[in-house]
């Protein structure tokens, strides 16, 4: 299967249900809402799927993306697109395993954007979201997006996080974090 993105490029996708690709509808939002702070961005891409939106940030002047998927099949197709996709100036890295395990590793790296789409009845978020602020993942100015399906989502209370804006698009919906002011 093909999605197209971004500049009209078509991508490899996985047919079946081991992923579910963000619809072009949320992508084209999210990219509205980020206008203009994709470029040199550092974008880290959790739970990365297909690697669309890894794809979509490197379209539009992603600096640095990392993907973490756990899903070997998905992580060759990652590699595949971004490989067609990627600048000279530009770098990725795809990370295969365990988003927990990963996130650990990362530090001292921040990122300015991070994209975050578990399976969306995981368990993932309260864990994934915390260790985000205890290993200081998000630059200051940073902000993470949290796609969800908003039938199964209950606000998350993160200790150094705060709800910065919710956008719903039917049965998917986008909650975004940024650091706490206080």
């Amino acid at each position: 299967m093909t999605t197209r993105i971004y500049g009209n490029r078509l991508i490899k996708t996985l047919s079946g249900q081991n992923t579910r690709s963000t619809t072009s509808k949320v992508r084209e939002a999210l990219f509205n809402i980020w206008q203009g702070q994709i470029e040199n961005c550092a974008w880290l891409d959790l739970c990365a799927g297909n690697g669309v939106m890894s794809a979509e940030a490197l379209c539009r002047g992603a600096k640095e993306v990392i993907a973490i998927e756990k899903n070997n099949q998905s992580c060759q197709i990652i590699k595949y697109n971004l490989q067609t996709i990627l600048q000279p100036e530009q770098t990725f890295k795809i990370l295969k395993g365990d988003v927990l395990i990963y996130l650990k590793k990362l530090a001292p790296k921040t990122f300015d954007k991070i994209y975050f789409d578990p399976p969306y009845q995981s368990n993932l978020y309260q864990p994934v979201l915390n260790l985000i602020q205890e290993y200081n993942l998000l630059t200051d100015s940073g902000e993470i997006a949290v796609e969800h399906n908003p039938k199964f989502w209950q606000d998350l209370e993160i200790k150094g996080l705060e709800i910065s804006r919710y956008k719903n698009y039917g049965k998917t919906a986008l909650v975004f974090y940024q650091k706490s002011l206080d």
